[in-house]
């Protein structure tokens, strides 16, 4: 009896994975767009046909000002929005902060994305915020607490979601898996997209001794939807995440690959510091379309 209810609940989460990853495929293509910043918007309709959708961040819209309220208003209006959330923390053992849930949930309803996204990491711990993107041990505990976290929020927003990977300024003595098969885990056992971030596996490869490339072929291809990429910078001898250049030719090289590895559904170009005219980003977006286009599926 207990073998005959093992194969079913086996033959139920075949079921449900297979379910999961054709919701995944099904997502709308959005193309190239941008990481929406207010610098911007003033020129953001002089490129109108250049951009197919935004990123916004979620947490900008929390609870809005009249303005900020109206803003989004006119970028729903005129753009297909993503919205990304920066402290979700669904590595935090304590649980969700079920405030923030609600308010991610609000500007989810609000702008209706094909999908939602937040980062693999964790932000508070003990009820404290840390005030910046911390990344988790690569362990059996870590994805159980992603899982339980991750299904509390879908519990409460139905939206497709995809997580990011993050950089990673340290690494754990007690991991128990690598790079590719911790991401893999995490898409695999909650049915998940991920939001690969090119840049962010570039710089991990490189200040961590591994190569970049055959991470990406281990990766689930079919769970790749979205991804981003940025230029950073050396300090001290490693690559810093600044979003604050333009994009190196490696990390161009890598977008090429994963281009080529994936059905990517949309990519995004961030740009956080040293915020330059729009104009001066369109040259890296175009380029983005036309690896799409070129190498794409």
């Amino acid at each position: 009896m207990g073998a005959a209810v093992a194969a079913a609940e086996d033959v139920v989460g075949v079921a449900v994975a297979v379910a999961a990853n054709a919701v995944l495929q099904s997502l709308p293509k959005l193309g190239v767009g941008l990481g929406y910043r207010p610098q911007h918007q003033a020129e953001l309709f002089g490129h109108r046909d250049r951009i197919a959708f935004l990123e916004i961040v979620a947490d900008h819209y929390y609870e809005p000002s009249p303005i900020k309220s109206a803003e989004l208003d006119m970028l729903h209006r005129n753009l297909p929005l993503i919205p990304h959330g920066l402290a979700l923390s669904l590595g935090s053992a304590e649980g969700l902060d079920a405030g923030y849930v609600k308010r991610f949930q609000q500007v989810v309803q609000r702008v209706r994305p094909p999908w939602c996204s937040d980062h693999i990491a964790f932000t508070r711990a003990g009820g404290i915020d840390i005030g910046h993107l911390t990344p988790l041990p690569k362990t059996k505990a870590s994805l159980r607490v992603l899982h339980d976290n991750i299904r509390s929020f879908q519990d409460i927003v139905a939206t497709p979601l995809i997580l990011e990977n993050i950089t990673e300024s340290i690494r754990f003595p007690e991991d128990e898996f690598d790079d590719a098969e911790f991401l893999g885990r995490v898409c695999d056992q909650n049915d998940i997209g991920l939001l690969l971030d090119v840049t962010n596996l570039y710089i991990n490869s490189v200040n961590h001794g591994f190569d970049a490339t055959s991470v990406l072929h281990r990766l689930p291809a079919d769970r790749i939807v979205q991804l981003h990429f940025a230029g950073g910078h050396i300090q001290d001898g490693l690559w810093i995440d600044s979003h604050a250049a333009p994009t190196q030719p490696e990390i161009w090289d890598l977008l090429i690959e994963v281009v080529k590895f994936a059905d990517v559904k949309g990519i995004i170009l961030e740009r956080d510091e040293h915020i330059p005219p729009l104009a001066e980003l369109m040259n890296e977006l175009e380029r983005a379309a036309s690896i799409l286009k070129e190498f794409g599926r």
